[in-house]
Parts: C-alpha cells; sequence; structure tokens
C-alpha cells in the first residue's frame, strides 16, 4: 500500500477569506516503511501572512516572493501524490485549502486524485478522548523526537506525523504480510507451525489431597467473610 504523510503551511485559517498555501510536503510511505521518496515546496501565495500565521510557521512575504506560485507546482504534486492513500493531521484543514488551490486552477478536487484520506487527528480523539491531541501532545505520547520543531514547517511535521501514526497503528501490521520476507523465513515459519501441531499437552490433574486442601481454603474465606463469596453463590 502506497501511503503519502501530507501536510501544508498557510497564510491564514480560511480559503474562504483568500488564504492561500504557502508550503506544502509529502513523505512516502509503502507497506508501512518510508521510502525516502519526499515532495517539498515553498510557493509564493501572492498575498502577505496574517500576523497570527506567520508568529506558526515563520515564512516571510519577503522569503516567499521568488518562489514558484501553485500553478506551477500543481502538476509535480498530483504526479506524486496520484493514486495514494493521504494521512493529514485535521485533514479537513489541508483538504480545503488544496481544494481550493485546484478550483483556482480549474482542476478538480483532491479525493479525484486521491480518493482515500485518513484524518489523524480523528483517530487520536478516538484513541483518546478528553486528552491534547495535537502533533506536539502525540509525539510526546508516543516518544517521537519533535526537539527540532521550534517552528511549524510541512516538511518537518510530516516526517514527525509519518512517525506518530505508524506508532498509532502498529498493531496493524500484524495483519499484513511482509512482502520482502524470503521463501527460507516463510518455510521456517511453517516448519515450525507443523512441530507444535505435533505436541502433545501433558495435563497435570490435581490430587485428592490437594483438592481437598483446596475447598479448605475456600471454606475458611467463606467464613470469614460472613459467607458472601460470590463463588459460593
Amino acid at each position: 500500500m502506497r501511503q503519502i504523510i501530507l501536510d501544508t503551511e498557510t497564510t491564514g485559517l480560511d480559503p474562504a477569506i483568500g488564504h492561500r498555501i504557502i508550503e506544502i510536503a509529502g513523505v512516502e510511505l509503502v507497506n508501512r516503511r518510508f521510502t525516502g521518496n519526499r515532495f517539498h515546496r515553498y510557493v509564493n501565495p501572492e498575498r502577505d501572512s496574517e500576523e497570527g500565521a506567520l508568529q506558526v510557521h515563520g515564512l516571510a512575504t519577503e522569503f516567499l516572493a521568488d518562489k514558484p506560485k501553485f500553478r506551477e507546482i500543481a502538476k509535480e504534486f498530483l504526479d506524486y501524490a496520484t493514486g495514494a492513500q493521504l494521512i493529514i493531521h485535521n485533514a479537513p484543514f489541508d483538504i480545503a485549502f488544496l481544494n481550493h488551490e485546484l478550483n483556482l486552477i480549474d482542476l478538480k478536487p483532491i479525493t479525484a486524485y486521491c480518493p482515500e484520506i485518513i484524518d489523524t487527528l480523528r483517530m487520536a480523539k478516538d484513541l483518546f478522548p478528553g486528552k491534547r491531541n495535537g502533533l506536539d501532545a502525540l509525539c510526546e505520547r508516543f516518544r517521537v523526537d519533535n526537539a527540532a520543531r521550534t517552528l511549524h514547517g510541512a516538511l518537518l511535521d510530516a516526517e514527525l506525523l509519518g512517525e506518530v501514526f505508524l506508532a498509532m497503528t502498529r498493531g496493524q501490521e500484524s495483519l499484513m504480510m511482509e512482502v520482502d520476507e524470503s521463501p527460507a523465513a516463510a518455510a521456517g515459519a511453517h516448519v515450525a507451525m507443523d512441530a507444535a501441531a505435533k505436541l502433545e499437552l501433558v495435563v497435570v490433574r490435581a490430587s485428592d489431597d490437594e483438592i481437598a486442601a483446596h475447598d479448605k481454603i475456600l471454606a475458611d474465606l467463606d467464613k470469614a467473610s460472613g459467607g458472601n463469596c460470590l463463588w459460593k453463590a
């Protein structure tokens, strides 16, 4: 299975009032393994960031002025992401911005290219109701080193989220066949299973004296509780 851990940074909180993507990054997983295939672009949003957003990501208008516009990287991004399952923290936020950018250049919504989307924030809220479930809190909970995260950055956040996602879904590994399992290892596993199936289990039964001693202990406990032992009911 091919999955893309995706993150964006933006000029503000709402694309409906003209806010734009300024950074986009993806980190690829194939069969739950990082491949090293990353996508990372800064984007000229053709507007300033709000002060609150600037304090979060630190990407000044001057830094972004010579970067490509989204329409100039859209094909490259879609070539990278198409067909993959997207994994996003607080997916509705990033999806709204992606759809806004794609709509501006007359392209279909992101779900036309990536129909499957997993929201790790929703997953975390289901797993840890009432707890803090931001990326920093999840890194702390799953012991993922986020010391380098002094500001939000799309590529670093995508890499951290990838580690968190694998930790959150660790049990799923047992449900997947290892695609790189060698024939020798598979054969060895089958031999071990066959040998185990042929073992004769030895049942050691309690003697009459042991049963009597056990019954006496239960009777003493029942007496001490005033006849209120549940196992005697």
